[in-house]
């Protein structure tokens, strides 16, 4: 699985590097280049980021002053032509610091690391047993079987998921939305926003982008995952 990143530079030549780098490295994958902090929040916000590489000199909103005003923390590899920055970015807990101009074997080597603490953090140690039918997962100290019909959709909430089921109680485990994702057969779960992936044959009712399963429970269907939705509605669509 990918490294999902985004770059933020206020500079457009420093900016296309850092993209044209990423695209070069095969285990990192492009969700956005942004020219302000601003403009990254967005994305932040609709998807689920594993690694920012964010200018620190910018009008505005300064890199370092973004990084510490994110409500989820996020590994992040900051990059700028001012070496006198470097303390300040450590102090925020930078996994690196990349001083203009930037090589590719210097960015290779800062990717090299991210890689190693995503391999590291991201095993799905919770998520012990997947086949075609169910899955266990370990949830209030205890291993617990869920069969894949059972379930309606899966929420996440910062470290955590919550699996809602049809008939039993929901239940909460520690795993992050990606890795109960890579496990589950994509020909019935469809991941629809960052915090949520639903049973497609339980989808009975779609109104204004959202996922109405009943009265109280409206699921969003985010900006970015409108495309695979609607390709799932053509091809069971008839008139």
């Amino acid at each position: 699985m990918k490294i999902r990143c985004i770059a933020i530079d206020d500079e457009p030549l420093a900016l296309k590097q850092i993209g044209a780098y990423i695209a070069k490295t095969p285990f990192l994958e492009t969700i956005a280049l942004c020219s302000s902090a601003f403009e990254a929040l967005h994305f932040i916000r609709e998807g689920d980021i594993d690694l920012l590489f964010v200018d620190i000199n910018m009008p505005d909103l300064n890199g370092l002053d973004f990084v510490k005003s994110l409500e989820r923390k996020i590994p992040v590899i900051f990059t700028t032509a001012y070496s006198e920055y470097a303390i300040e970015g450590f102090q925020v807990d930078a996994m690196d610091y990349l001083l203009k101009p930037i090589s590719y074997a210097l960015f290779l080597k800062s990717a090299n690391k991210a890689k190693s603490w995503y391999d590291a953090n991201n095993k799905p140690a919770e998520l012990l047993q997947a086949a075609t039918e169910y899955i266990f997962v370990k949830a209030e100290h205890r291993l617990i079987r869920i069969f894949l019909a059972d379930i309606k959709y899966i929420e996440g909430s910062n470290e955590y998921i919550i699996i809602h089921q049809i008939k039993e109680k929901p239940l909460t485990t520690l795993m992050r939305m990606k890795n109960i994702e890579a496990m589950l057969p994509d020909n019935l779960f469809m991941r629809v926003h960052r915090s949520f992936i639903v049973n497609l044959n339980q989808v009975r009712v779609i109104e204004r982008n959202r996922i109405i399963f009943d009265e109280k429970i409206y699921i969003p269907i985010g900006e970015q995952y409108k495309e695979n939705f609607q390709k799932f509605l053509d091809k069971t669509f008839y008139i």
